[in-house]
């Protein structure tokens, strides 16, 4: 069974004894997990997951009124209003995790918007209840990673829109840059917090690709987003050099891998195969930056056979070498369409790949 250290010396290249493995399973699969395993036990737990992943929350703060920011307006049964204060409306029942955003910052006029919003804040020190979560997975053999999803550049435009938030990168750039400082601030705070806790990982992310080429230009990107990233990064280095900062963004991003590793990213997921080559990423950038993912939840985990899982996960590793660099997983939460064989194969193309 693979471990901290099999986590921690392959995004390192440097080595490692066993295979770790990973994935999200929407809530279908995990009831076809149960039906499959009869386990009583979290499929992490059960297949013995080498990185398991434990939360920096948010301090207490009012409540979100959604009169303030949606005066006059109505949401379907179910809409809840996250810790920012983004509404997420349900969609169908087929489509359980895809909501309708709801940007509280979208008729924001200037600067005094944003003095009397209700942002969330964190400490820049762990829960004691935290620091104790690590050092248990630490005293298991388990590395630890703290979430740091949607760290930038997806809450700013959560909030205020993409279209808005665009047009104030010209028509209004004090709003944009005050908006933006306000999120870089927090996002360091929840690094720092994750560095003092003795993380092993730091997963920051936004999705900063479409399908088929960037989200935007790199001169946008360079100028609203990397130096902000770069901080939130040093925040979290200058209290633990050796944490390992996890970034990920679905989609093509090949345009801005070297703006990333310049902005301190590590280990860059997921790295979709309908949207990049692997082995052209693993060739020009491989020597600085190490991939989490590879495995597709477009095509081969729902539409493969078990045998092509096993050859595609090999495949990748043998891509990397024995010095590691790659840890292939699915590129995004397994959903319903996912035969639970196809699961099993990539289970045990980890646990049997013998270099």
């Amino acid at each position: 069974m693979a471990t901290r250290t099999d986590v921690r010396s392959l995004y390192r290249r440097q080595g490692y004894a066993q295979v770790p493995f990973q994935f999200i399973l929407c809530p279908h699969l995990e009831k076809v997990f149960r039906q499959e395993t009869g386990a009583t036990v979290g499929y992490d737990e059960h297949f013995g997951f080498a990185l398991r992943s434990r939360w920096h929350h948010a301090l207490p703060r009012p409540t979100f009124d959604p009169a303030r920011w949606f005066p006059g307006e109505s949401f379907r049964p179910g809409t809840i209003f996250d810790e920012w204060g983004i509404g997420h409306e349900p969609g169908s029942d087929a489509a359980h995790h895809m909501t309708r955003l709801l940007h509280p910052l979208a008729s924001a006029t200037g600067l005094a918007d944003l003095d009397v919003y209700s942002f969330p804040d964190w400490s820049d020190q762990p829960d004691p209840a935290l620091v104790a979560e690590v050092r248990a997975l630490h005293e298991r053999g388990v590395a630890a990673e703290g979430p740091l999803h949607c760290t930038l550049w997806e809450t700013a435009w959560y909030l205020r829109g993409m279209d808005r938030l665009v047009a104030d990168f010209a028509d209004d750039p004090d709003f944009a840059e005050a908006l933006l400082d306000r999120i870089t601030e927090r996002s360091m705070r929840r690094a720092q917090a994750y560095a003092r806790a003795g993380m092993d990982v730091i997963c920051l992310g936004d999705d900063i690709g479409t399908q088929s080429r960037l989200m935007m230009g790199p001169g946008t990107y360079r100028t609203w987003l990397k130096p902000r990233m770069r901080r939130i990064v040093d925040a979290a280095k200058a209290i633990a050099p050796d944490i390992i900062i996890h970034y990920h963004s679905c989609g093509h991003v090949t345009g801005l891998i070297p703006d990333l590793i310049e902005a301190g990213v590590e280990v860059l997921n997921p790295v979709q195969p309908e949207s990049m080559d692997i082995e052209d990423l693993h060739r020009r950038f491989g020597r600085d930056l190490s991939f989490n993912g590879t495995l597709g939840t477009q095509t081969l985990m729902p539409f493969g056979t078990p045998e092509q899982v096993r050859d595609e996960t090999w495949r990748m590793l043998r891509l990397a070498g024995p010095q590691g660099g790659i840890l292939p997983c699915p590129t995004h939460m397994l959903e319903p369409e996912v035969p639970w064989k196809n699961v099993m194969a990539y289970v045990e193309a980890c646990r049997t790949w013998g270099g």
